[in-house]
């Protein structure tokens, strides 16, 4: 039997690691028994030839992009060619769809002929793992471009977002795909950090559920979800993108690893990536305390460690720990990294060289590669039926649609529970009962009419096709101008674009004024267009100095507001902007985190009232461009300092918040129990009623505040939510089953405990509206938690509930 011909005659007896009726380790301790210590380490490694596609394509002027040229940024030199990196075998292949425009049958047959050259070129024929990225859907050609990350937590739904990462699995395994380097799980600390718009907010309870159901959808396809960026690369000094991170173990502990903790242990996450920071003098990428105690050891984590993109020889060549890259791959391997992405430079065969000298323990060779090979096991390529071409039938049978109807219907979906009404002002609803109709409508602002403004960095039209202009966005996404169009037919509405997301041409404000001034209604988009490595105002590398809209967008609604029309402000962005002057002028004010293809008719559905809004904030809206916190998450000192410090750090728009085109009232607070042990739990009960004359969604929120702790601790601090759909009139009851564990933190021993004591418990509809207020005194022996204990808080929805009601109700139910 040949390597590629896997199905076995019948007189045929299958090689241990090939039969599928065995125990997974068994498999892979037959296998690793029969490489060699070359082979081993040719698993540890990967090969990007997708990245060379970069330089045989014609480069435009990169000034006029929004996306840096990657190989100037991260130079890949070093690498060894294709035959000679795939010799003694290969653990993964990277970006094989995703590094220039290829079609599902090109791409597929990519797939086919990488796969076969690994295998038919390698001694043992062991296919590789190939991997994507995932972020805001399946980062390639033609493929639908969801929400951003931070739009999927405006949602406050961890079921929508499940099956919104199922739907992004399926499509990947369709094509071949075995792994998606997604979610983001950073939780954010600063808002000027250029990656706001990959994360999942600033709170690190929400982060663990939306968190963990992204892991539960994409690994429900059998694609290996990856946790990134573990850990602490989001809490950057001044938000640099790369910078040191000046964090004591105590914070990193209670605010950055629990989404990772809750990932793994309620999402069944496979993978984890290393995060590009070093926290506190030590990266992560060499970090054994992060890497094998607390990830391994600690949380009981069984996949794979593959590092973040080059981060390898950054040991070296950045963080300064190593002398060189083979030095740095010793560094990485020992701390507890198992692959080296994307390309081999660390994890070359330099290793075999100092495990024969004594320099290097072979155990640690062997080590990644079990997880590694056991990951290939569980994925079924060692099983006998597999073949290059199998791996992909599905896609080049053509029975693959990347934008699917259906799709577009979840993206649509996703977009319009992600828009945030912050305040409806004289304006909103355009269509509201007893309102007359616009008649003309002036639509201006940078992002009227560019849908790239939708999406974030990592979505192909962002990432990859401002190298292909030609090629357009290759979906289809109706702008803002083109959806109110739509929307408004019987309106006549104008277009000027008034100036661009960044710099200093004004040249376009007297036409954009004239439009606003000859207008009924002005609507005007601003906010951010992603890009990487400091050409765009959002995405990676694109940090912000402050928080004032980009270039002079500013400027612009300040004179779109002295026109005297009434103003409509949409802000369209991937970090939250101060927006009080904004706020001041505008007739009505929406928040729109990069909500994806479908986001133009969301955005004109919200503004009309055909769509109810039901976002919420997953970050504080600021006031001012500077002085603001980065987080609620603050101890006292950090909160209102009643007049110690002339800076208000109170925001704009709270966390949770959020407005709708109805009302809800939240009362009738019942509390189970005054006291209960440490290692007991209590109920917190309310009742919530749609006061209002429409359906619409409220997002129910619990949260609590250690009173007196042997360390300081939020003033509040999220411990569940539960999203509520009540026609107008009706009250349905909201139960949390809150245990002690809930309360629990790293005390001063570094070690996670639960105190005795009294717990503040509020209740309400967001950090800073909260109507029910009781409390709890925990009693008995200060305790230690640590696995196992409860990560969630379970919530029930009364059964007169007519919608879902099941964000936060099954997110703390997993």
């Amino acid at each position: 039997m040949t390597a590629l011909d896997r199905t076995p005659a019948a007189d045929q007896v299958l090689r241990p690691w090939q039969d599928p009726a065995l125990p997974v380790v068994e498999r892979v301790d037959a296998l690793l028994g029969e490489l060699t210590l070359e082979e081993k380490v040719g698993q540890l490694g990967s090969r990007w030839i997708g990245n060379e596609m970069l330089d045989e394509a014609p480069e435009p002027d990169a000034d006029t992009l929004n996306v840096a040229p990657m190989q100037d940024v991260f130079a890949a030199s070093g690498t060894v060619p294709w035959e000679e990196a795939i010799r003694h075998g290969i653990g993964h292949l990277t970006r094989v769809f995703g590094s220039a425009p290829v079609s599902v049958a090109e791409g597929a047959a990519e797939v086919v002929r990488l796969q076969r050259a690994v295998v038919e070129r390698s001694r043992l024929g062991i296919p590789a793992i190939v991997h994507e990225e995932c972020l805001t859907g399946f980062t390639t050609y033609g493929a639908t471009v969801y929400p951003a990350a931070i739009a999927w937590a405006a949602t406050f739904d961890p079921d929508l977002v499940e099956r919104m990462a199922a739907a992004i699995g399926r499509d990947m395994a369709a094509v071949g795909v075995h792994q998606g380097l997604s979610p983001v799980l950073d939780v954010v600390r600063d808002y000027r950090w250029g990656r706001v718009e990959e994360t999942m907010g600033e709170d690190p309870y929400l982060v663990s559920m939306l968190g963990a159901a992204y892991v539960r959808g994409l690994e429900s396809a059998g694609v290996v979800a990856t946790l990134k960026h573990f850990a602490g690369y989001s809490a950057s000094r001044a938000a640099r993108n790369h910078g040191p991170v000046p964090m004591g173990r105590r914070e990193l502990m209670d605010m950055i690893l629990p989404p990772f903790e809750a990932a793994i242990a309620l999402g069944g996450a496979r993978s984890v990536m290393n995060a590009y920071a070093d926290v506190d003098g030590v990266p992560a990428g060499a970090d054994p305390w992060l890497l094998t105690e607390v990830l391994r050891d600690e949380w009981g984590f069984t996949g794979t460690v593959v590092s973040d993109y080059w981060a390898v020889p950054f040991l070296a060549t950045m963080h300064a720990v190593a002398g060189d890259t083979e030095e740095a791959g010793v560094l990485a391997l020992t701390a507890g990294i198992d692959v080296e992405l994307p390309d081999r430079l660390g994890f070359g065969q330099h290793l075999v060289e100092r495990v024969r000298r004594g320099e290097l323990p072979e155990s640690l060779i062997d080590r990644a590669a079990r997880r590694l090979l056991a990951q290939k096991v569980q994925l079924g390529l060692l099983d006998p039926g597999w073949t290059p071409e199998r791996s992909v039938a599905t896609a080049t049978a053509g029975g693959v649609d990347l934008d699917s109807p259906a799709n577009r219907d979840l993206a649509r979906e996703m977009a319009e529970r992600s828009v945030i009404l912050l305040d409806a002002g004289t304006a909103l609803p355009l269509l509201g009962a007893g309102r007359t109709a616009p008649g003309r409508v002036a639509v201006v602002g940078p992002g009227a009419d560019d849908p790239r403004t939708f999406m974030g960095c990592y979505a192909f039209p962002n990432h990859v096709l401002p190298r292909h202009p030609r090629l357009g966005l290759g979906i289809e996404a109706p702008s803002v101008l083109d959806a109110l169009r739509a929307e408004l037919p019987g309106a006549v509405i104008s277009h000027e674009r008034g100036c661009d997301v960044r710099g200093a041409d004004r040249s376009g404000f007297p036409a954009a004024v004239a439009a606003a001034r000859a207008a009924d209604l002005c609507v005007a988009v601003v906010g951010d267009l992603a890009g990487l490595f400091g050409l765009g105002t959002s995405g990676e590398g694109c940090d912000a100095e402050d928080l004032r809209l980009p270039g002079v967008q500013g400027d612009l609604l300040a004179e779109l507001f002295a026109t005297g029309t009434p103003v409509v402000v949409v802000v369209v962005s991937g970090r939250p902007y101060a927006l009080g002057d904004a706020h001041a002028g505008a007739a009505g004010l929406v928040q729109a985190f990069m909500p994806g293809e479908e986001g133009g008719a969301a955005i004109a559905g919200v503004l009309s009232g055909r769509v109810q809004p039901g976002g919420r904030l997953p970050v504080q809206i600021p006031r001012s461009p500077g002085g603001q916190p980065g987080t609620y998450l603050q101890p006292p000192l950090g909160a209102d300092s009643h007049g110690i410090s002339n800076l208000d750090p109170t925001p704009l728009f709270p966390f949770g918040y959020g407005a709708s085109y109805t009302t809800f009232e939240v009362g009738d607070l019942r509390i189970s129990e005054t006291e209960v042990p440490t290692d007991g739990e209590f109920t917190v009960s309310v009742s919530v009623r749609n006061t209002g004359g429409r359906a619409g969604s409220e997002v129910v929120q619990l949260y609590l505040h250690d009173v007196l702790a042997q360390v300081t601790r939020p003033v509040r601090q999220l411990a569940g939510f539960a999203r509520v759909h009540l026609e107008p009139g009706e009250s349905t009851g909201v139960r949390f089953l809150v245990h002690a564990d809930r309360t629990a933190f790293t005390g001063r021993d570094l070690r996670r405990i639960v105190e005795p004591g009294d717990v503040e418990v509020f209740v309400g509809t967001s950090a800073a509206e909260l109507p029910c207020r009781g409390s709890v005194r925990l009693t008995g022996p200060t305790r230690h938690v640590g696995r196992g204990r409860r990560l969630v808080t379970p919530v029930e929805v009364g059964s007169n509930d007519r919608g879902s009601g099941q964000g936060g109700a099954d997110a703390g139910q997993s």
